[in-house]
């Protein structure tokens, strides 16, 4: 089984198609063999009982009524059929139409005489040495007369068979033709597959070559969304790719002035020249554009290093959120002392994930909010949620929405990596982040919308609320 399907992988869509044709003829084959041919058997079998009874119909009024008199069909008559009348008292066979029968039929027509039954009865006869092929059956059908008499009518063995072949040859066409229809239709319809597909190869195949490409697919099946999502990733990518040319270049710019400073600080010094009137005085600006750049390094490591970052903490909020904030707030209050922090804490609040990058992740939002803040930094902490506000000057629109991007720099940004940090940390951990304008500054927003678990929970709490105070 393994290796049909491991063939069935490898087959192209006309392989498959040819193998669906060949599966569909093998079908028919066993059908037309095991069910159809005993029905055109029977069919056939059934038409011509019919045609012996039909060729009967006036032969029986006449004898009846002319019980003396023998007919002599015309010249024109149906030869096909074999018309003999059987009389008891004489014992004899009287042919009025066709050809002689074999004494072997006559004995079995007898037989079936002595049964003494009324109106019309069909028989089957197999000559003894045709019993084994089965090849030869003589159909005959014998009616009850007056006076004793019977009327046997036989039809040639030609007829039966050649209806059989005829009827069987139609049928056979008739399907032939089916499946050569049905192999156009699928060839049509595998051809609109091939098209399309290999459009899209060229479309790839000219992507990673990084030629010009476009892919046209007017199609609102699978294969067009599948055509329109590569083109909205060629698009994703080609903007990613920009992005981090842009960021290198970023990165190249912010790296390469605070050392260009050190150097040329370094030398001059080294020279005996102070640029920045002392010598003390100078260091501490290549002290200064040292932190910078120690800063600037960290924050590209611990992005590089959010960038791999896995939820494989246990399912469940256990992180205790209360205290990260109060040591976060106990390292940065120092930085502007002249800045009023208000904290709405509610108490036991848990969120998922692990500490550090969640520390991170607050640090940065109070970092952000310092920068901008003028005299106060207010801080929320509530069940899933947790905002912190500054009141600063609004975002401006057209910044808003692409903060969390890596070196997207708001008004008086360092690097620019801060927030997409913050970013990457709450999608980890399944949580949206959000920035907004509120009336009196920016509100930086973090929530994790309820799980249907959360939604059952809170809606037994309300009910049990609503019961303890009726």
């Amino acid at each position: 089984m393994k290796r049909f399907r491991i063939w069935l992988r490898e087959m192209t869509l006309t392989q498959q198609l040819l193998a669906i044709i060949v599966l569909f003829i093998t079908i028919f084959a066993f059908f037309l063999l095991v069910f159809l041919s005993p029905q055109i058997d029977l069919f056939s079998h059934e038409e011509m009982y019919r045609l012996l009874h039909s060729s009967q119909e006036n032969l029986i009024y006449y004898l009846n009524h002319n019980p003396k008199m023998t007919p002599v069909l015309e010249s024109g008559a149906e030869m096909s059929v074999s018309h003999i009348v059987y009389s008891a008292e004489d014992d004899t066979f009287v042919y009025i139409a066709g050809a002689p029968v074999p004494e072997e039929l006559k004995t079995d027509i007898l037989s079936h005489i002595s049964e003494d039954f009324s109106g019309t009865r069909d028989y089957k006869f197999v000559p003894a040495d045709e019993k084994e092929r089965n090849d030869t059956e003589i159909l005959y059908c014998m009616t009850a007369l007056n006076n004793s008499r019977w009327l046997i009518s036989v039809i040639s063995n030609e007829i039966p068979e050649q209806f059989r072949k005829s009827l069987t040859n139609t049928i056979v066409n008739l399907n032939v033709l089916v499946v050569f229809l049905l192999f156009l239709l699928l060839l049509a319809w595998v051809s609109t597959l091939i098209l399309p597909l290999g459009q899209i190869k060229n479309y790839i195949t000219r992507i990673k070559n990084d030629e010009p490409a476009t892919l046209n697919i007017s199609r609102r099946d699978e294969i067009g969304e599948v055509a329109e999502a590569l083109v909205d990733m060629e698009q994703q990518l080609s903007a990613q790719s920009r992005e981090k040319e842009e960021m290198i270049q970023n990165i190249s710019h912010d790296l390469k002035t605070p050392i260009a400073t050190i150097k040329s600080y370094g030398e001059s010094i080294k020279d005996g020249i102070y640029p920045y009137d002392t010598l003390e005085k100078s260091v501490d600006v290549i002290i200064e554009h040292a932190d910078r750049l120690e800063k600037k390094v960290h924050s590209l490591i611990l992005l590089n290093k959010m960038g791999y970052l896995l939820d494989d903490c246990p399912e469940g909020d256990t992180l205790d959120m209360n205290s990260i904030i109060d040591k976060v707030l106990l390292s940065l209050k120092v930085v502007r002392p002249e800045i009023e922090f208000k904290t709405e804490i509610d108490p036991g609040v848990l969120f998922h994930g692990e500490e550090e990058p969640w520390r991170i992740t607050v640090e940065n939002l109070i970092e952000n909010a310092l920068r901008y803040a003028r005299t106060t930094i207010r801080i929320t902490l509530h069940e899933r949620e947790l905002c912190v506000i500054n009141d600063g000057r609004p975002i401006g629109e057209d910044v808003i929405n692409t903060l969390f991007r890596p070196y997207e720099k708001g008004q008086d940004g360092k690097f620019g990596l801060g927030l997409s940090i913050v970013h990457k940390v709450c999608t980890t951990y399944g949580y949206k982040v959000t920035a907004e304008n509120l009336a009196d500054g920016v509100c930086f927003r973090i929530w994790k919308e309820p799980g249907r678990r959360e939604v059952r929970k809170k809606a037994k709490r309300e009910r049990t609320n609503r019961k303890n105070s009726a």
